[in-house]
């Protein structure tokens, strides 16, 4: 083996160790700038979560009847549903309309065995107070903070 042979060999691993300690370091930095930043932000979103106070419960608003909604394969439900208004509404009358059209389109369609469980009771009820939350609570103001079923019928 000649000497240039030797020295070529030697070369090669510090060539490999060179590049791996560059990935490490380049990964170090990456994941933990990146850790650092979502931490920041994690903590942050923290904050301003904080800063906004729950809303107090007020009045709890029934609607006068119930639906019948058509559900799939010819079944159908029958909801009564009241809201949960914050103090911040007040006293003043709230119009129901929409509230009953996000209800009959949330449920419309839906399959008998999908409501017939808890877990889907919950997740129907929750796409919809979702629905009902965006409709009313607007322009800052925090009206609606929950729905409650009065009636809840499927056949």
């Amino acid at each position: 083996m000649s000497k240039d042979d030797k020295d070529a060999t030697a070369e090669a691993p510090k060539k490999k160790s060179k590049k791996m300690l560059m990935i490490i370091i380049l990964a170090v930095v990456l994941l933990g700038g990146g850790g650092a930043g979502g931490w920041f932000f994690f903590l942050k979103g923290d904050a301003a979560e904080a800063a906004e106070p729950e809303p107090v419960k007020g009045a709890v608003v029934a609607i006068e009847d119930t639906m019948t909604i058509n559900l799939a394969d010819a079944h159908y439900l029958k909801l009564g549903f009241a809201l949960q208004m914050t103090e911040e509404a007040g006293e003043e009358e709230v119009d129901l309309a929409e509230a009953r059209d996000l209800a009959i389109d949330n449920y419309t369609g839906k399959e008998l065995a999908e409501l017939e469980t808890e877990k889907g009771r919950l997740k129907a009820k929750e796409e919809l107070l979702e629905k009902i939350e965006k409709a009313y609570n607007v322009d800052h103001k925090h009206l609606v903070m929950g729905i409650y079923f009065t009636s809840f019928v499927t056949q």
